[in-house]
């Protein structure tokens, strides 16, 4: 596994996500409320670009004509054929046993960690003004 340097804190912001592409790989980079989680671009049905589904929640029913609205913002849905995942852990949400797309680790590193390492980066001075997020491929 190696760790590179896909953006600043503030270039993806909560509740918005960013498409990257690391060793070949298009992931699908999410801020939710501060914390962020990286998700293979591909729907495992079709293929269908996950980065460009819309961002959803839950809706639940106890009984005939009661619903309830959960998980605001956490649940992803693929643009071609609505297939529904979760965001924090990449499980399908009809068959989280069986349908997965892959996670990728994605954390917030200090902008002076970054200068430091063990980052894959050509190197020049510079001074530190921002926390970068990393995602370990």
């Amino acid at each position: 596994m190696s760790k590179h340097v896909i953006a600043t804190v503030a270039e993806i912001p909560p509740g918005s996500r960013k498409l990257v592409t690391v060793r070949g790989r298009p992931i699908a980079v999410f801020n939710l409320g501060g914390e962020f989680f990286g998700l293979f671009n591909r729907c495992p049905h079709q293929g269908g670009p996950m980065c460009e589904g819309i961002v959803t929640g839950l809706i639940a029913a106890d009984e005939p004509g009661r619903y309830s609205y959960a998980r605001d913002g956490e649940i992803v849905r693929c643009p071609w054929h609505g297939w529904e995942f979760d965001i924090r852990t990449g499980h399908s949400v009809i068959d989280p046993a069986k349908i997965n797309l892959r996670r990728y680790k994605v954390e917030v590193a200090a902008g002076e960690t970054v200068a430091e390492g063990p980052y894959v980066a050509e190197t020049v001075p510079v001074s530190v003004e921002n926390d970068y997020v990393v995602v370990d491929v």
